[in-house]
């Protein structure tokens, strides 16, 4: 299979029309179309649908496109790696983690990482689970730390650790001194509460309508400092991950306790990279520092 096209058909998967990744290339579409059908005849089987609205990869189209993308990430490793033999180190890791991973954890870890391997640059991308599973799928990050529920396809999951939702308050709060909740212990005091986008929000609305309760909140947020401030300064209880708050809690005087739910206890935080796809050497020493870290947080919330 041909370089150019492989670029092609990669840039035809992005647009989703012939037309749309003719604008991005600035080539005919007609030169374009030429080498998709060459590269269909290649593999003997159609990579697209061609659709009234454009055109939707295939079956063989989306084994080809993961193909396509592991391929050009090893190639920038083998360029990356022919630079540094000419004294010019360019170790760029490209991270995607959900809001609370980002604020505290993360930047430990890469002051840490680097202490070791000074050379190294960090790519900090904040994302939603749905948005880091696409970026890995795309090869537009090289490792995710992030809430799952669901497998996500074309995306590896290296380590995996029981993430429970946690009702969060300030240390004077009536609620503090409980070993574990129910969800309708939180109910009487002020909530504030992410949005929909988030998965403990998405859990805990789906541990109400399985328990027949109704939320009633008081703010709700997609900034989580300003869910922390709202806390800090109220009777108000929030819903968090342990990593989303453990650098948090003795900083400014609050708590985490476990609710009692078997929804709330169903998700993953999980380190993530794309499947099949060698790892560049940092990456894998980047992620070995990253479970390291997450196992001593997570043996600090038993």
């Amino acid at each position: 299979m041909q370089g150019i096209a492989l670029k092609y058909f990669m840039e035809v998967a992005q647009a989703g029309s012939l037309s749309g990744a003719s604008k991005r290339l600035h080539v005919a579409v007609s030169a374009i179309s030429r080498q998709i059908s060459a590269l269909e005849d290649e593999v003997g089987a159609a990579l697209f649908e061609r659709a009234p609205r454009g055109m939707v990869l295939s079956e063989a189209g989306h084994l080809l496109l993961a193909h396509a993308r592991r391929t050009q990430l090893e190639s920038d490793e083998v360029l990356r790696q022919i630079s540094a033999l000419q004294g010019k180190p360019q170790d760029e890791i490209r991270v995607g983690a959900s809001e609370g991973a980002a604020q505290g954890f993360l930047p430990v870890v890469m002051v840490e990482f680097r202490a070791r391997f000074p050379g190294t640059r960090f790519s900090l991308h904040v994302v939603t689970p749905p948005e880091a599973a696409r970026a890995i799928a795309r090869g537009d990050i090289d490792v995710s730390v992030s809430f799952n529920v669901d497998p996500v396809q074309g995306v590896k999951v290296l380590h995996s650790w029981r993430a429970p939702v946690y009702a969060v308050m300030r240390s004077d709060h009536p609620l503090a001194t409980r070993s574990s909740l129910d969800v309708k212990d939180v109910l009487p005091y002020p909530l504030a509460l992410t949005d929909d986008n988030s998965t403990a929000r998405r859990l805990l609305n789906r541990t109400c309508a399985l328990e027949g309760l109704e939320l009633n909140a008081a703010l709700v947020a997609n900034y989580s400092p300003a869910l922390h401030g709202f806390v800090r300064h109220s009777d108000a209880i929030m819903f968090a991950g342990y990593i989303s708050v453990a650098w948090r809690l003795e900083e400014e005087g609050m708590v985490a306790i476990p609710i009692a739910s078997p929804e709330l206890q169903s998700r993953n935080l999980q380190i993530q990279t794309m499947e099949g796809r060698l790892l560049p050497e940092s990456v894998m020493r980047f992620i070995d520092y990253l479970k390291a870290g997450i196992d001593k947080m997570e043996a600090g919330a038993t």
